[in-house]
């Protein structure tokens, strides 16, 4: 096997490793992104950012969960591989639109250096076949869902990837780390799902942890930030621009008129990391 060069790269302690086709041969199975992630054995990291895929005149970038699962989108993600792409001079400019699984992200970055950058989301959706949903009819919003025998106000809706946003008076890491496995594997959620404990602090500020499909306990999430603020305005709790606190620091969502989400963060390159030639035998 040739060697394999990964870059690691992370925004709020979401951290991902980027493996780029154009300088390495490494077919991508669930097995290695499985070993490549593990902390204690492998590399480690929240995920896998695989690109640049060139398609359409557009640079597209596929997002893998530690578990070898895809997933639809993520916006640190979509962070993360943009200042990779600025660094490694495959673009220049202040924009970049990135295609995912689930659509185009566009990636305005508000430093030269790539490290500060708003990201457009898209809008939220509360029903039909982006999430989906089993057992459930209409939108989910402030809805009592049972996960563990016990019942939660629940808010469900896609931004990009699938979310059930759990409003809470608390929210603490071994609160999400107790609840997020009911969640992600719960019968209403054939797909999995991502799961936000969501404390309104005030109309300008949320707290949350996270547990993700695929990935567990992490200490940031874009999209979950973006889920979060959005289902807080759905209900009424916030107002169209949001500071959403996690574990690993606090991103700013905003929402316009159109109901169209924005994001704006901060990445930091790692380093790079060469793995050894045995290590997947």
């Amino acid at each position: 096997m040739n060697e394999i060069t990964l870059l690691k790269y992370q925004g709020l302690g979401n951290d991902y490793l980027i493996l780029d086709p154009e300088k390495n041969d490494l077919p991508l199975q669930d097995r290695k992104i499985e070993l490549l992630c593990r902390r204690n054995f492998g590399v480690g990291a929240d995920g896998i950012l695989y690109g640049p895929l060139r398609e359409h005149g557009r640079i597209r970038v596929r997002v893998f969960n530690p578990d070898g699962s895809e997933a639809e989108k993520s916006g640190n993600g979509a962070c993360i591989f943009a200042k990779y792409l600025l660094d490694e001079g495959y673009i220049t400019g202040k924009k970049i639109v990135l295609d995912m699984l689930a659509g185009v992200t566009e990636v305005e970055f508000l430093r030269e250096d790539g490290r500060l950058m708003r990201v457009h989301m898209g809008k939220p959706v509360y029903a039909g076949p982006k999430l989906p949903l089993l057992g459930l009819e209409g939108e989910i919003v402030n809805a009592h869902l049972r996960f563990c025998d016990n019942a939660y106000n629940s808010t469900c809706l896609s931004v990009g990837n699938p979310n059930c946003v759990i409003m809470l008076e608390e929210v603490t890491p071994q609160k999400a780390k107790e609840l997020g496995p009911y969640v992600e594997q719960a019968e209403y959620f054939p797909n999995r799902i991502n799961m936000q404990l969501c404390k309104v602090v005030d109309r300008s500020h949320i707290a949350i942890e996270i547990y993700e499909r695929g990935a567990g306990y992490t200490l940031a999430s874009g999209t979950g930030a973006c889920a979060a603020a959005a289902a807080a305005k759905r209900m009424g709790l916030v107002d169209g621009k949001v500071t959403v606190q996690m574990p690993g620091g606090s991103l700013l969502v905003e929402i316009d008129q159109s109901n169209d989400i924005y994001m704006t963060g901060s990445v930091e390159k790692v380093g790079s990391f060469t793995v050894a030639e045995n290590f997947f035998s």
